[in-house]
């Protein structure tokens, strides 16, 4: 058994520097032997090489965006150029950067599809669900990962549903409030509806306050600006069968 850590979508600047003071900790308190983080909202909106590179140099494996994935323009030759950070696989095939990747390790190889909701969401991808299964019906790996960055809570559950069985685990990014759904679906893919963020506590979903008060109260906005103070750091554990690839557990995690 591989305990798998998937660590929601990091916000800002203090959202950053909490997860690169803490995710070693975090491995080790539950032994993860794979590390997925989102990182699309490490500059607020978008991030930068740097903001990547920090990531990286914290024990992530792999890097998943959503929709700021092209917020800095500056992000898109690192994207065409490192493996292991990925955009939606549904965007179009000219985008800059990759959908998946694949990553060895002593234990097996670990496939990671990140994917983008159409509900909702000001963008026009391909459909989530044709482009899953396209991807899934190409290449094989032991332990398969699924990032769905989508706001409806219907279609991320819709999604998981329709993959349960075929993939090993299904979460969800992009509200950044994490749900109490974790479970193990009956075809054996470890499910959570939102992980959750990695970001200011005080904060609407990792964004100052009053700016986002002012917004709903109708009056001029103001550019995105992250909101300061202490942090936490969310996110799930999936125990995967490596011989299997069948999810045997979830847990939830908020530190």
């Amino acid at each position: 058994m591989v305990n798998i850590l998937a660590v929601g979508d990091v916000v800002g600047q203090n959202g950053l520097e909490y997860l690169t003071r803490n995710l070693y900790s975090l491995q080790r308190e539950y032994d993860a032997a794979f590390t997925v983080v989102n990182a699309e909202n490490a500059q607020g909106r978008g991030l930068f090489s740097t903001d990547a590179d920090a990531v990286f140099d914290a024990g992530a494996d792999v890097i998943t965006l959503g929709n700021h994935a092209y917020s800095k323009r500056e992000i898109c030759d690192y994207l065409d150029e490192t493996a292991n950070i990925i955009r939606p696989a549904n965007y179009a095939a000219a985008a800059p950067g990759v959908g998946e990747c694949t990553v060895e390790r002593a234990f097996g190889s670990v496939r990671v599809i990140c994917l983008i909701g159409r509900k909702d969401l000001d963008y026009s991808p391909d459909n989530p669900f044709v482009t899953a299964s396209r991807l899934l019906a190409d290449g094989t790996s032991t332990i398969t990962l699924v990032d769905f960055h989508a706001e409806a809570t219907s279609e991320k559950k819709a999604l998981a549903w329709y993959l349960d069985g075929k993939v090993s685990a299904f979460w969800g990014t992009h509200t950044h409030v994490q749900t109490s759904d974790a479970r193990v679906l009956p075809g054996g893919t470890g499910y959570v509806t939102d992980l959750g963020m990695t970001g200011p506590a005080d904060s609407v979903i990792g964004m100052d306050v009053r700016q986002s008060v002012n917004m709903f109260l109708g009056l001029p906005k103001d550019s995105y600006r992250a909101a300061a103070g202490i942090c936490v750091i969310e996110g799930a554990v999936f125990s995967v069968d490596e011989l299997s690839g069948k999810c045997a557990s979830v847990r939830i995690f908020r530190r």
